[in-house]
């Protein structure tokens, strides 16, 4: 990767080309998202305090990964909390694949145009379970079914996305 002689510059170009995934990262871990916004800045605050080569755009990637989960990991400790995603390799090997090169852009695009396909019911059921952080048992009362059914019916919705999903790999 190309830097700029500007230490300010670089790290300007390495905050607008990894800010997304490390924040993505931080959330795939556990964090809150109040949480990963102040972890994110930590991340790079580290990285201006002690400057690493950048080898590749995916090794940048993996070393400002392997920053916030340190970040991350003294965070809870510090509040006596314990890590959401136990296996913590098997977690950064899972968010790489998702992320790849661009720090999981493309993914959440394709997510964004599947769930744009949704209509009805489904879009509805989405909105209050997801958009709106109800409940399954508020959801289900909200839209006039049994719980069951709601769960049924996101499991159905989750498939629909799966395929959406997969189709445009």
């Amino acid at each position: 990767m190309l830097m700029a002689a500007d230490p300010k510059l670089e790290l300007e170009q390495l905050v607008e080309t990894h800010q997304h995934g490390v924040w993505r990262y931080l959330r795939f871990l556990g964090a809150s998202e109040a949480e990963a916004d102040d972890l994110t800045q930590e991340t790079f605050l580290e990285v201006w305090r002690k400057p690493f080569e950048q080898l590749s755009r995916a090794a940048t990637a993996a070393y400002l990964r392997n920053v916030a989960k340190n970040r991350f990991l003294m965070f809870i400790r510090a509040r006596g909390r314990r890590p959401a995603v136990i296996d913590l390799e098997q977690a950064e090997h899972d968010f790489a694949q998702f992320a790849r090169v661009d720090g999981g852009d493309a993914q959440v695009e394709a997510l964004n145009d599947c769930m744009g396909k949704l209509d009805g019911r489904a879009k509805q059921a989405v909105d209050l379970f997801y958009r709106d952080g109800h409940s399954r048992e508020e959801a289900a009362r909200l839209m006039n079914i049994k719980e069951e059914g709601f769960k049924t019916l996101l499991r159905r919705i989750k498939e629909i996305l799966r395929e959406c999903m997969e189709s445009r790999k």
